[in-house]
This record gives C-alpha cells, sequence and structure tokens, in this order.
C-alpha cells in the first residue's frame, strides 16, 4: 500500500513539473515557426538602418528559394533516373 502510495505522488510530482515546463502550449512546432519567421523577416538586424534590414530579408528570402530550387531539382532527379 505504501508503495502505490508512493508511486501516485511520485507522479504527481512529475505531471505538476512538467506542467510548469510547458507554459500556454508553446509547442516545438510554434517556437521553430517563429524562429524561422523571426530569421527570414531580420528581426535581428540593426533596426536604424532600413538598408540593412531589407537587404537582410531580401538576400534570406532569395536564399530559402534557392534551398527550395535545389531540393525540388534533386527529388526531379532522383525520381527520373540517371
Amino acid at each position: 500500500m505504501a508503495k502505490r502510495q508512493d508511486s501516485d505522488s511520485e507522479s504527481r510530482r512529475i505531471l505538476q513539473r512538467v506542467a510548469q515546463e510547458d507554459p500556454a502550449g508553446n509547442s516545438f512546432v510554434a517556437r521553430t515557426t517563429k524562429g524561422v519567421r523571426d530569421h527570414v523577416s531580420a528581426a535581428d538586424a540593426d533596426r536604424t538602418d532600413p538598408i540593412e534590414v531589407w537587404g537582410t530579408r531580401v538576400g534570406r528570402i532569395l536564399g530559402l528559394l534557392l534551398a527550395l530550387g535545389l531540393m525540388v531539382w534533386l527529388v526531379l532527379f532522383l525520381t527520373r533516373g540517371s
């Protein structure tokens, strides 16, 4: 009986700790999406220099498009067979 009670209290303690670690349902997907959005929108660029902000945005968007294009090309190359 005492072992069962210890197990129940341990389970409750673990559940409370997990509830404290994940505030407001901040999931991995939400954090990753926010990180990508901040990266592409140049949130880390110097806001006092608008040319740097827009240059960073354009460069990162072009890099993203280039990477996606290369992935599509690779898939098409592999599916056609050389």
